[in-house]
């Protein structure tokens, strides 16, 4: 018999209520993990504890620094993995921004991530992983995708350089395109449906991603050791086609 791949490790999911990260957290726990999860609604969060069978439960704001900071003062040692896939894109016209506005809208995820590093790697095991989520939607320039392409671009080399400085703890980024999740939904609204069928009459797999299909990549990147640095396409050739 086959031991399972996470057996005993702790995976910290950082927006694991719903979506990649709540199937993330779903397949560390088949995979024999312990699994924190952390959202912003209670409720939610409640809801997918008990669906996942999580060990704990965090509720705040992950975007929230001070509250960042105590959620892995607090949380119990040691930690093998953490993901975060908390926050949503940004769209908009760069010159329709405030100062204050871009200044949000530019450093709020690196922060974020950064912090998280910082807070997580006094309690993470050599070895274990930090999984960030990206994206490759932005690799097109265009009026209303300024925030999102320069976020692209910078994310690869936050993480590679992040890989270095944190050694031997691993760091890696998955870019995905577009995934059937709440947030795209929440996102397009009455959209939606036509852009799935969009995506299924074009993308070369000929089928939406799920985020069954990002956590299976997510969980791959916290088994396979030899990984780190590095950035992970998951778009169904998304970024190979026009629109």
């Amino acid at each position: 018999m086959i031991e399972p791949a996470l057996l005993g490790q702790t995976v910290v999911v950082l927006g694991g209520s719903a979506g990649i990260g709540l199937e993330t957290a779903r397949r560390a726990r088949a995979e024999g993990a312990n699994v924190i999860l952390t959202g912003r609604n209670p409720e939610n969060l409640e809801r997918a504890a008990h669906d996942v069978g999580a060990q704990s439960t965090a509720a705040f704001d992950a975007m929230d620094p001070a509250a960042l900071e105590r959620f892995f003062r607090n949380a119990p040692a040691p930690i093998d993995h953490v993901m975060v896939t908390a926050g949503q894109p940004h769209y908009g016209r760069l010159l329709d921004l405030n100062v204050g506005q871009a200044r949000d809208a530019f450093s709020g995820h690196l922060v974020q991530l950064l912090e998280t590093a910082r807070h997580a790697a006094g309690k993470m095991k050599p070895g274990g992983t930090l999984v960030f989520m990206g994206g490759v939607g932005g690799r097109r320039p265009g009026v209303g995708n300024g925030i999102v392409s320069t976020m692209t671009a910078a994310l690869p080399a936050f993480t590679a350089n992040l890989a270095l400085e944190l050694a031997p703890i691993r760091v890696n980024l998955i870019a995905a395109g577009f995934v059937d999740t709440p947030l795209s939904a929440a996102i397009l609204g009455d959209r939606l449906d036509d852009r799935r069928q969009q995506l299924r009459a074009t993308l070369p797999i000929g089928r939406v991603v799920q985020p069954t299909d990002v956590a299976a990549l997510a969980i791959h990147l916290m088994i396979n050791t030899a990984l780190t640095g590095a950035t992970y396409d998951i778009d169904g050739g998304q970024q190979f086609i026009a629109g």
